[in-house]
């Protein structure tokens, strides 16, 4: 596969009489976005906010995050969810640089989060440096939680499929081209690199916690191949409702930081080839087929190593290092990315379950960081909610709008798939 991810460099979004990018800023028609999300099932009303970086603004309870994308002589950006099935990974893609949809709106489940732009929180989630269209979803009454999760789903991903036609007509200001070879190809085209694997573990619990994987939910699947350059065009998205810190959202899918620096190091210091797609159940066998499998297949694969990622925390830490002794005592060597839940003082056990051959693990952060938000000019959304967050609890919020939480309730915060404003020094 091939694919040509071309940048469109946006520097400034505002409202405007037409839904169009000029001289890098993105003019959107309001009332015309606003009537095209209306027109969602379930939709009651939608209404739309600007958020750029440096506003004293708050966006919550955050639902999902998403780039704005164009599939050039394609069809729809997210194929099994907005449109047909269709082969994604390979061809032209245009992609907005710097803009962000946010979708947020009446609570789903208790793990949404917050987006802070200025000051102290912003300094937690990568989407503070992000210009966000913001839109508040009212769903109809009555809907059941899992009909709730799907038309907030639907309206955010929607949202970024109507900002992305205005890159149409667009130059990129740049070009990047990934490619990845078939395993044979690869093989003989780099006979003396080390072969790796990626398996991305991904929240399938049900209780909306879930990830979908071309509209398919991914705890009806048992670990799967796919080709790095699907996920990077948008074959993965997110649906889950977990803690706001280290869910994956769409975005960071699209932009997953883990495939994007082994693409880089493909070809030259290591042979990457492929990603496994790694379900995180609840039940006891359900973690145990899934370790067997996704060893199998990277023994398939021939592989002499595999980057572990993990989503959330607590019972899918066991799914993480089962893999890991798996992978370790089937002779292949194994690197863990995951965040830790040490208490406030970090003096807690920092993962819910260990194993010997968990030797190798990157930390991306403690998840149970206290953080004191000052208060915002502006919220987007709703302060109270921080009250039924992850991190957060009654009382988080005070009078004068401060808000003391947890990093859980700051999204993005301790993503484990290194997408984040946090980093390693190495002494």
């Amino acid at each position: 596969m091939k694919l040509e991810m071309q940048k469109v460099i946006v520097k400034d979004i505002q409202f405007g009489d037409k839904t169009a990018i000029e001289n890098q800023t993105l003019f959107i028609n309001k009332e015309e976005m606003i009537a095209e999300l209306e027109k969602i099932d379930n939709v009651k009303a939608a209404s739309l906010d600007l958020a750029r970086p440096g506003e004293k603004k708050r966006i919550i309870p955050v639902k999902d995050v998403i780039e704005p994308r164009y599939r050039v002589n394609r069809g729809n950006q997210f194929p099994g969810v907005t449109g047909d099935i269709e082969q994604l990974g390979h061809g032209i893609t245009k992609k907005m640089q710097g803009v962000a949809v946010v979708t947020v709106g009446d609570i789903v489940g208790f793990q949404e989060g917050i987006i802070d732009m200025w000051g102290e929180g912003a300094k937690w989630t990568p989407f503070s440096k992000t210009l966000n269209v913001v839109v508040d979803i009212t769903p109809v009454e009555g809907l059941e939680p899992h009909e709730h999760e799907t038309t907030c789903r639907l309206v955010g991903l929607l949202a970024s499929e109507y900002l992305g036609a205005a890159l149409k007509e667009v130059e990129a200001n740049e070009t990047e081209v990934f490619e990845i070879e078939d395993v044979k190809t690869s093989i003989e085209k780099y006979p003396d690199l080390p072969r790796v694997a990626y398996a991305q573990m991904m929240i399938a619990q049900g209780l909306l916690h879930d990830g979908y994987i071309y509209g398919v939910d991914v705890k009806q699947i048992l670990p799967t191949l796919l080709n790095p350059l699907e996920e990077l065009d948008g074959a993965v998205i997110s649906g889950n409702c977990v803690a706001a810190c280290d869910k994956i959202t769409t975005y960071q899918h699209q932009n997953n930081s883990v495939i994007l620096e082994l693409l880089k190091l493909h070809g030259k210091e290591i042979n990457f080839v492929a990603s496994i797609m790694v379900p995180e159940l609840t039940i006891l066998d359900g973690k145990f087929r899934t370790k067997d499998y996704t060893v199998k297949l990277c023994q398939l694969l021939g592989v002499d190593g595999v980057i572990v990622s993990e989503e959330g925390y607590g019972n899918p830490d066991s799914d993480l290092v089962m893999i890991a002794e798996g992978l370790e005592k089937s002779g292949i060597k194994a690197v863990l990315i995951t965040d830790e839940c040490s208490g406030w003082d970090g003096d807690s056990q920092p993962l819910a379950d260990a194993k010997e051959e968990a030797r190798a693990v990157v930390s991306t952060g403690n998840v149970s960081h206290l953080v004191h938000l000052e208060p915002a000019e502006e919220v987007l959304g709703d302060a109270k909610a921080i009250a039924n967050l992850a991190g957060g609890w009654e009382g988080s919020l005070d009078e004068e709008g401060n808000i003391t939480c947890e990093l859980n309730a700051i999204i993005g915060s301790t993503s484990e798939i290194g997408y984040h404003n946090l980093a390693v020094e190495l002494h």
